[in-house]
């Protein structure tokens, strides 16, 4: 039973917790087979930043977008910030893209070129000018360097190579900014893959010093991986920066966040309400990636939005003095149905009632139909090209 002083508490969490929207998943985007165009879908830096905003209009808990360079590359960033502010939101991360340049076909900061290596590593100088231009506190770097074939590189070279350009990188940082560093399994390379696991982020996070953290993306592991396991090490480590959260049923589908496996999206955040590292003050940026390649955008974010959000309000319940007291009994099946229980208990009365609370509709992605937004950015998006994949 959920005593009414534990539910002023799992409120009070509630309307604390922050969910980071990415500019990318309101644009076009596809597989390596096609790109389906929505019409619509921004068409500027502006525009995403827009779309972010009404996500956060009606949940009232996605108050920052994160950028991605160059695919939001402006000439004044400074009035890029402005126009997020006056919209109500803040910039975010900002991620960088050193993987479709034809530079970096054998790679970008570990390619065997010095001269590619040296471009590679300036691009993400420049993402920390941008940082500074915007406000950002954090820098999210994710390579897709890698081999293909046994020989075709030496491997131990290439962190070598990876290391210094991380290095250089980091001692650029201000103060108060910070390295998120994540790792991918495999794909686009298939024989070795630079930052394959949290293993090798966390190795070199640890090397580079206390402004670097793991960046953990929930679509990047091999099928069964533990993911919570690696969430409780790295809290207990110090060194959880961040999430990109999606779902995935084969390998990185990027799809919405908690839509494949919504009970492993619950462990996951059970460890972070298990270690009181929800609120803000933590550090950690829960960051949503991924791509709407068939569903509509905005709808699509606001329901992963909801996912973490009913997901956290779970692990919130869970009782905690009631779990640990079955784990110190040894009572194995005691202790898993403490975790149940709060899994099978259906939270969306409580998410409606603190919308309702905070002067939001209950029902978010009912409010955004209703809007008129959705027609109002297809008229006023009807010409021009579409932001997406490459643009």
């Amino acid at each position: 039973m959920i005593l009414l002083s534990d539910l002023t508490a799992v409120k009070a969490a509630l309307r604390a917790q922050r969910i980071e929207t990415p500019s990318w998943a309101y644009a076009n985007s596809g597989t390596r087979f096609k790109v389906f165009p929505q019409p619509g879908v921004p068409r500027t830096p502006e525009e995403k930043i827009a779309d972010a905003a009404k996500v956060h209009e009606l949940t009232g808990i996605a108050p920052s977008v994160a950028l991605h360079i160059p695919w939001d590359r402006v000439d004044d960033y400074g009035a890029l910030t402005k126009y997020a502010h006056d919209l109500g939101i803040e910039i975010g991360a900002i991620n960088t893209n050193v993987f479709q340049d034809e530079d970096y076909k054998l790679g970008s900061v570990t390619n065997p070129d010095p001269r590619i290596r040296r471009k590679a590593t300036d691009q993400l100088i420049e993402a920390i000018d941008i940082m500074d231009a915007t406000g950002s506190k954090d820098l999210k770097f994710w390579f897709s360097d890698g081999i293909n074939y046994p020989g075709q590189d030496d491997l131990r070279t290439r962190q070598d190579r990876l290391a210094a350009a991380l290095r250089e990188a980091y001692d650029r940082l201000g103060d108060d900014q910070r390295i998120l560093l994540e790792y991918k399994l495999f794909e686009p390379a298939f024989y070795a893959t630079d930052v394959p696991d949290w293993g090798t982020s966390y190795a070199h996070c640890v090397e580079l010093g206390p402004k670097a953290t793991v960046c953990i993306d929930t679509g990047h592991h091999a099928p069964g991986t533990n993911i919570e396991f690696i969430v409780a090490f790295l809290l207990r480590q110090g060194k959880l920066g961040a999430f990109d959260f999606n779902s995935r049923f084969y390998a990185d589908d990027d799809l919405m966040a908690g839509a494949a496996d919504p009970f492993q999206l619950f462990r996951i955040m059970w460890e972070i309400v298990r270690a009181d590292a929800l609120d803000p003050s933590y550090g950690i940026n829960f960051m949503l990636d991924q791509c709407h390649n068939i569903e509509a955008k905005i709808p699509a974010i606001i329901r992963s939005v909801l996912n973490v959000q009913e997901a956290t309000a779970k692990a919130l319940l869970v009782d905690k003095d009631a779990l640990f007291a079955a784990q110190q009994n040894g009572d194995v099946l005691g202790a898993n149905a403490v975790l149940m229980d709060a899994y099978n208990t259906d939270v969306r009365p409580l998410l409606a009632e603190l919308r309702e609370e905070a002067g939001l509709d209950p029902d978010p992605i009912a409010a955004y139909h209703r809007s008129g937004y959705q027609e109002k950015i297809v008229a006023e998006r009807a010409d021009g090209r579409q932001a997406g994949w490459g643009a």
